[in-house]
């Protein structure tokens, strides 16, 4: 792997609360282990070229790419249709309190994985339909290597076009906090070679 490498990164681990809440467009920073991850990442790509790193504008992703362009001399680029998905109405809610306070949605969600939009959010179609394009012209617009930094479900999204996976099976590709995936570009395209490598750092 050399200069024609797409490096699709997840950012680092954000805090947690419990029970868990739906993060979606919440713009929350990472936390200390995210920031460790980050650095991890850092030093594993430091033997490869990059000319180009790219991100969602969320502040999590914004400082996960920073952390891994330190010493390289490149800006991080702010790519907002590379944010997560937005979850309107639900976002920094349980999953307990959706299901109060929206009666049915969630188990419709179940239902329609690609289509259903929460209230004021987006589907994973939607997302799909704003990330992908936004994720070709980036691709296409740079020579040599490249990084781009986003989200769980951006990265899916992308992934499954990629692989011709059908939307409704999104969450069966794991994308762990501060991973990476190595797509390779060549004349016939992009393809995908190494899946959701962890960093070294395990917390």
């Amino acid at each position: 792997m050399s200069e024609n490498v797409v490096w699709l990164m997840r950012h680092g681990q954000i805090p947690q609360d419990a029970p868990r809440r739906f993060v979606g467009q919440r713009d929350l920073p990472l936390d200390e282990t995210g920031r460790r991850q980050a650095e991890s990442v850092r030093d594993f790509l430091a033997g490869f070229p990059l000319t180009r790193i790219v991100s969602s504008d969320l502040a999590r992703a914004m400082e996960t790419s920073a952390i891994v362009a330190g010493g390289r001399g490149l800006s991080v680029e702010p790519a907002p249709l590379l944010r997560e998905i937005s979850l309107g109405q639900w976002e920094g809610l349980t999953v307990q309190e959706v299901k109060t306070g929206f009666p049915g949605q969630y188990e419709q969600r179940g239902r329609d994985m690609a289509g259903f939009r929460p209230p004021d959010g987006e589907s994973f179609a939607d997302l799909r339909d704003r990330a992908w394009p936004a994720f070709e012209r980036i691709v296409r617009e740079t020579d040599g290597s490249l990084l781009i930094t986003a989200h769980a479900g951006v990265n899916r999204v992308l992934l499954c076009t990629l692989l011709g996976m059908d939307l409704a099976d999104l969450f069966r590709l794991e994308q762990d906090y501060a991973c990476l995936n190595a797509i390779l570009r060549s004349p016939s395209g992009l393809r995908l070679q190494r899946f959701n490598i962890p960093p070294a750092f395990a917390g």
